[in-house]
């Protein structure tokens, strides 16, 4: 059976949490030892990210194995959180998420944080997409430029103005930018 894309909800965060904390193993010894623990995301702070966006995941055989928020912040949408399960990996599951990202300005989804999602939406209709990731993560910059997204020249105040992050993190990461249309 072939994947499908859909809103995830409540029911859905232990498996968010399970894919996104197996698949950030990678950042290990790649990324600042500061900023690499485990669990990557704690749950507190998954709850907390699913509050202000939508994510949705990649479904096979009734598992979740890659997944992705869509947050519109001001007058941009932050792309945030795109993890596939190593197993999965380099089969067309983030790309196939990504490119989800792409049509979802403008559209009204349900999912965790789906009602500020709406409200967000129906003021901005940005066609802007952001997405931050951490500068030694070449693979996902590499990924992401795949997708047609560029590094921004003025990453650091775009992750100012749009995350909120550590400084620690600000200064170790890039910003990436796509227009849709």
């Amino acid at each position: 059976m072939p994947g499908v894309i859909r809103p995830c909800d409540e029911r859905d965060l232990d498996d968010i949490y399970a894919i996104i904390n197996e698949a950030a193993r990678a950042y290990e010894g790649v990324i600042p030892a500061d900023r690499y623990h485990q669990p990557y995301m704690p749950m507190t702070d998954l709850r907390r990210e699913a509050a202000r966006m939508t994510f949705y995941g990649w479904e096979e055989d009734g598992r979740l194995t890659g997944v992705i928020g869509y947050e519109p912040v001001k007058n941009v949408t932050l792309v945030r959180h795109c993890y596939v399960l190593p197993g999965r990996q380099r089969q067309g599951v983030g790309s196939a998420l990504v490119r989800h990202c792409y049509v979802l300005p403008g559209r009204q989804r349900q999912g965790v944080g789906s009602a500020l999602l709406r409200h967000a939406m129906a003021r901005t209709r940005t066609r802007r997409l952001l997405v931050g990731t951490w500068a030694a993560a070449g693979w996902a910059i590499r990924f992401y430029e795949k997708h047609g997204f560029r590094l921004l020249p003025d990453g650091d105040a775009l992750l100012r103005r749009y995350w909120h992050i550590p400084a620690r993190q600000r200064v170790t990461s890039v910003v990436l930018g796509r227009e849709v249309g």
